[in-house]
């Protein structure tokens, strides 16, 4: 099935179209679009399905959308669904991904690391007519290192210790990343949606 991707990163559309092989994602500029939609919704759920919703209306192509974040528990939950927005309100302009995590950090300098605990959340939408949405939410649970580690990935991945491990999400291989990270869960959830979704037009049966 042909996919379209809510989103204008490059970077999260390749990581996508290899989570939900054998699927083809494309992108809304692949068809001379612009998209942005105002993540406003409280939930992770409630942002993946408006941006799936909202592509959806403009495009009528199956759409899939997620909304994805960071939960620290000794933050009160921050930041949350305004993981990609961080840190914005203190330093009045958009900080890059080390900035963020020297944030975050910086926020927990006094919290043990038994009270670090946190979550990487994932939630996906997919729209495929006006009365057939979709949507799962998967999590990873870990801890916030101390500094950060590892060169891959990309967020807050360098600074996410993985359960009881030592390691963090960015000292992992794509492979690895994959098996285990929230988006990765929920894409094999979505696969397994999309998977009846075929098998149901095969024969016909709405």
């Amino acid at each position: 099935m042909i996919l379209l991707f809510a989103s204008q990163n490059t970077h999260k559309r390749l990581e996508m179209a290899s989570l939900l092989i054998p699927h083809e994602i494309s992108m809304p500029k692949d068809f001379g679009l612009e998209f942005s939609f105002d993540e406003t919704e409280p939930t992770f759920i409630g942002n993946a399905l408006g941006k799936a919703d909202h592509l959806f209306n403009l495009t009528g192509k199956p759409s899939i959308a997620d909304d994805s974040g960071l939960v620290v528990d000794a933050l009160d939950g921050a930041p949350g669904i305004f993981s990609a927005r961080y840190g914005t309100d203190v330093f009045g302009r958009t900080l890059d991904s080390s900035e963020k995590n020297r944030y975050l950090l910086d926020n927990l300098k006094q919290v043990p690391r038994e009270m670090r605990t946190a979550r990487f959340v994932c939630a996906m939408a997919l729209v495929v007519s006006p009365y057939r949405r979709y949507v799962v939410q998967e999590t990873v649970e870990g801890y916030i290192a101390d500094k950060p580690f590892g060169d891959g990935g990309f967020g807050y991945d360098p600074v996410f210790l993985i359960g009881e491990t030592d390691r963090t999400m960015a000292e992992l291989t794509d492979t690895e990343k994959n098996a285990i990270s929230h988006r990765g869960l929920a894409a094999r959830s979505m696969l397994a949606i999309l998977d009846t979704i075929e098998q149901k037009e095969v024969f016909h049966v709405c």
